[in-house]
């Protein structure tokens, strides 16, 4: 039997390292280095971590996308004395090379690319029997099977960091109902998480997967991105900077009008479907490409989600309306409609940019700033008493990080003069109290 506990329940037997091709780990290794060199924020962590050793005798257990850039996180983890467990959070995302690398540098995982939902869980539970002390998710599935099935690992939770807005949605939701058993500290709202990650990374890395999948040319293509978050600027952007001509389509009225006045067209998605050559989905909901929408699509028209989970194209009604599907290229679905067009889903409409034959995820460069602030975060959960909730990341992490993004750029920037802060923190600066003249001129 995999999971047995040693009598005191203190010391777990677990199962090593379950990976799909171990010989791939030189490969692993090179692709680990690779990504090391650009990532000087979080190389920066790991050396403070190595003399600190905040985490001696913990284990961190971590549900994220698998690929090099993560495994170096984990490693910065492990530099810090951690004993750090990992597993995929998305069955598409594994990079097979990047984990058997990981392995050979001495971090325990459990994942491979194309695992079907029962070994998705499967993996996940091979973590939880590390009994970990902190947890780092990314969609929060993790922090749900303890919630739900492995309640007998709650005890160990000092916390958990959470890296994605539709986790923190989920977070946050549980939280409302009680639900939630410790505190987590939602990465994602961090700024150099969003307004990097979510933004350029979320945009290039999209725009990298679909024209390295497709090879197909974005320019003077109708580009419909349903959503206008953060991602979905990022997505806009990147479309708009490769010739496209981008709508966008939205629920709510503000960030609607930034989009217009952006330079994008808005428009409900109904009607944005019929004008459509490409449409990604980006919204962290449910069924926004659905029912009789497929209907009013062009012929040739391709399908791409952004958003973490695999249900905003409904494939099961694409499916059903459909009468034949094939495979034409790896990561491209066929769907033949019923009155004779067709129409292209990328990637079993999971997260396109890392699910995708060419999905590498986000620049190493983008990431080095978000697993940066998951570093600093897991340390931040450590040296506080946190309370029970979703809980920002503190605006220092941000500005540590930020600061030393600059620095390893070779950019300087200014700071307040003692004058410029007394300014800024006297409420009676730059009031005008009239003299006796202007009384006078006054009145």
């Amino acid at each position: 039997e995999i999971y047995t506990l040693s009598l005191h329940d203190a010391l777990p037997i677990y199962q090593p390292s379950k990976v799909k091709d171990m010989s791939l780990a030189g490969e692993g290794v090179r692709k680990i280095e690779w990504v090391q060199k650009h990532m000087p924020v979080l190389e920066h962590i790991k050396k403070e971590y190595e003399e600190t050793q905040p985490f001696k005798g913990l284990t961190i257990g971590s549900c994220l996308h698998l690929e090099p850039k993560t495994i170096n996180l984990g490693l910065t983890l492990q530099a810090g004395g951690a004993e750090v467990a990992m597993t995929g959070c998305n069955p598409l995302s594994t990079h097979d090379d990047a984990v058997a690398g990981g392995v050979d540098l001495g971090l325990n995982i459990y994942g491979w690319r194309e695992q079907d939902d029962e070994e998705y869980y499967q993996t996940i539970n091979m973590v939880l029997d590390h009994k970990p002390d902190i947890i780092i998710d990314d969609g929060a599935d993790m922090i749900m099977v303890l919630h739900n099935e492995r309640t007998d690992v709650l005890k160990h939770i000092m916390g958990a960091c959470e890296e994605t807005t539709t986790g923190v949605h989920r977070l946050e939701s549980m939280h409302k109902d009680g639900a939630l058993k410790f505190p987590v500290v939602a990465v994602n709202d961090a700024y150099t998480k969003y307004l990097f990650d979510n933004r350029y990374g979320t945009g290039q890395s999209s725009f990298d997967a679909i024209m390295g999948t497709t090879n197909m040319v974005i320019a003077g293509k109708s580009v419909v991105i349903c959503g206008y978050g953060w991602c979905g600027r990022g997505l806009a952007l990147r479309a708009a900077g490769l010739g496209a001509n981008v709508i966008v389509t939205e629920v709510d009225p503000i960030r609607a009008l930034e989009a217009r006045m952006d330079g994008y067209r808005v428009m409900t998605i109904r009607q944005a479907v019929k004008e459509a050559d490409l449409i990604i989905t980006v919204t962290g909901n449910a069924d926004i490409i659905n029912g009789d929408d497929f209907k009013y699509m062009k012929d040739g028209c391709m399908l791409a989600n952004a958003g973490h989970f695999n249900v905003e194209i409904n494939r099961p009604d694409l499916e059903a309306q459909s009468t034949s599907v094939k495979e034409v290229r790896e990561s491209i679905e066929e769907f033949t409609l019923k009155d004779g067009k067709k129409i292209y889903l990328l990637a079993d409409g999971r997260l396109v940019n890392l699910s995708a034959a060419r999905g590498q995820g986000h620049p190493a460069e983008i990431m080095d700033m978000s697993f940066a602030v998951q570093a600093l975060s897991a340390k931040f959960i450590l040296n506080n008493d946190l309370p029970v909730g979703v809980i920002k990341a503190p605006d220092e992490i941000d500005y540590n990080v930020a600061s030393l993004k600059l620095k390893a750029m070779g950019i300087e920037i200014d700071t307040l003069t003692d004058r410029q802060k007394e300014y800024m923190s006297n409420w009676q600066e730059g009031t005008w109290i009239p003299s006796f003249l202007d009384f006078n001129v006054l009145f």
